[in-house]
């Protein structure tokens, strides 16, 4: 509590000149008062969604509140829907509510070239240029051991498989510019270098550090237009 009560004297005395901010008394922050157990329950598990508080929660319940039961109904059923129902596809392992994603089955995508990403969400991004043609790896998660995360916790045995079937003529790296992208990447490389298939990463037009999924639909479309081979990233690096 001190530190909080630094932090306010601080700022009021830089702000408005005042030194004893509440006669330096210790500043506490009061809690939400429920009136409801159910109410307070509902918020709590909404506010554990990424980005959402407890105030935002609250404010999402309420609304639902408003609305007609139908309305709830029509949510939950969608989640426990989602949650029941949705699929891995057995061919890339994206989201999917078939066995085989729409992405695999399109005979009009070219199937010897494919994109590994990390998830879903990098998948959208780049189906959103417009740009790529061929079919995606998704490894779910990078290799990061900070967060326990190794590589037998990724996607990437089934990666190796297809490229030793003998099916595949390039694999584009499309992971972000961060330290655990190029080390999922390099890794990856090590497994596959020998195989007779081109070797690629997106250009760099993506900045280092950036999270794929924030990059503008332009900006990525280039960098999969004007990929390069891995080798050359990793001398340029």
């Amino acid at each position: 509590m001190s530190k909080i009560r630094d932090f306010v004297k601080i700022y009021f005395k830089r702000h408005y000149g005042i030194i004893n901010y509440f006669n330096e008394q210790i500043v506490t922050f009061a809690t939400m008062e429920f009136s409801s157990k159910l109410l307070e329950k509902a918020v709590s598990e909404i506010s554990q969604l990424p980005g959402i508080g407890k105030r935002t929660a609250l404010r999402l319940v309420l609304h639902l509140l408003k609305q007609p039961k139908e309305q709830t109904a029509f949510l939950t059923q969608a989640l426990v829907a989602m949650r029941e129902e949705i699929k891995f596809c057995e061919s890339c392992h994206n989201i999917s509510d078939t066995l085989i994603c729409e992405i695999c089955s399109n005979k009009n995508r070219n199937h010897e070239i494919v994109c590994v990403v990390e998830d879903i969400r990098d998948v959208m991004a780049i189906e959103n240029t417009g740009q790529f043609k061929g079919i995606y790896h998704v490894l779910g998660g990078k290799i990061s051991p900070i967060d326990g995360v190794g590589p037998s916790q990724l996607k990437i045995a089934s990666l190796v498989e297809k490229v030793k079937s003998g099916k595949l003529t390039e694999v584009i790296f499309a992971l972000s510019s961060t330290m655990e992208g190029d080390t999922t990447n390099f890794y990856i490389y090590k497994q596959i270098f020998d195989s007779d298939i081109v070797i690629s990463t997106i250009a760099r037009g993506i900045a280092v550090g950036d999270e794929l999924e924030y990059a503008d639909e332009v900006t990525l479309g280039r960098s999969i237009l004007q990929r390069l081979p891995f080798e050359k990233a990793i001398k340029n690096n």
